[in-house]
């Protein structure tokens, strides 16, 4: 009898525990299911419909319900002083937060960006491809390259501040400068036409492995040069600004090389040339395209 009485303190402490392993368990499988939503894609495992909206939506289910069984499990097992089930439930609230987090943020940007996957500095006259637009008709990618006047529209009013970028460096040395930035950006450049001023690269999203490709040129401007690009994505109606961030990047990296040098021409430094060819520095400004779509 003595014994019975001794466990039942034990038992009346341990029975709410399967509470947090369960609600731990659930985490640990939306975690797995949101981990596994991209790789899975890239490797070919399912579609893109199931990689990007089915997975990531019952991932989030499932972390909400992991969330909600935590709560539980902590206010269940608190007051009993379990301490392995407490800190069970409460990883299993803070895994199944984050699960919950990563697409509801992604949905936020997603509902704030416009429904287009082609973004240009140059709505009026869009840089454009010839290497890689055989690859994509190659490989049937979905969206093609046709860059109309409703997309100029949505992109003007999303994102009004990209436009090209004119640098003190002559043509040659910009494109140089270019070509050096996307291999460093870790881009595969497909075409590099030095005389043209072309440059054609992709790039590969590190999640779901989405290749978007894009185009820079480079042409004379006065004393200097003119740098024009393009970001297009060959899947998805919208890229939830993906392509608009990629050009920005891009174009800032450009224009904060060429402020540096102008700074250290200014005073009396002389500017690294890293093999490129040195020119006098001129103010950095970026120009306004034509506002034929605004």
């Amino acid at each position: 009898m003595a014994g019975i009485t001794a466990a039942m303190p034990l038992a009346s402490r341990s029975r709410f525990a399967w509470v947090s392993m369960l609600a731990l368990a659930l985490a640990l499988a939306a975690a797995l299911v949101l981990a596994l939503s991209g790789p899975g894609y890239r490797l070919g495992w399912w579609g893109l419909q199931i990689g990007l909206q089915r997975l990531l939506r019952y991932g989030a289910y499932a972390g909400i319900a992991a969330v909600v069984l935590g709560v539980g499990g902590l206010l269940l097992n608190a007051s009993r002083r379990r301490t392995a089930s407490v800190l069970s439930a409460g990883a299993a609230v803070l895994v199944g937060g984050l699960v919950v987090a990563i697409p509801w943020r992604w949905q936020q940007v997603a509902r704030r960006s416009p429904p287009i996957h082609d973004i240009t500095t140059d709505p009026s006259d869009p840089p454009q491809f010839h290497a890689l637009a055989r690859i994509r008709e190659a490989t049937k990618a979905p969206n093609s390259l046709d860059y109309t006047e409703a997309v100029a529209t949505a992109q003007r009013q999303a994102y009004p501040d990209i436009a090209p970028l004119d640098v003190p460096w002559p043509p040659r040395e910009a494109f140089d400068r270019a070509v050096a930035l996307a291999r460093a950006r870790g881009w595969e450049v497909v075409s590099a036409v030095a005389a043209e001023g072309r440059l054609e690269a992709t790039d590969t999203t590190f999640w779901f492995g989405f290749r978007d490709d894009v185009v820079v040129e480079v042409t004379a401007n006065g004393a200097g040069s003119r740098v024009n690009m393009r970001s297009v994505s060959r899947v998805g109606r919208g890229d939830v600004g993906t392509n608009a961030r990629r050009v920005r990047a891009f174009i800032d990296e450009l224009r904060a090389s060429a402020r540096s040098l102008y700074c250290l021409a200014a005073v009396g430094v002389a500017a690294p040339t890293t093999g490129l060819v040195s020119v006098p520095m001129l103010p950095i400004v970026q120009t306004e395209v034509s506002p034929a779509f605004m």
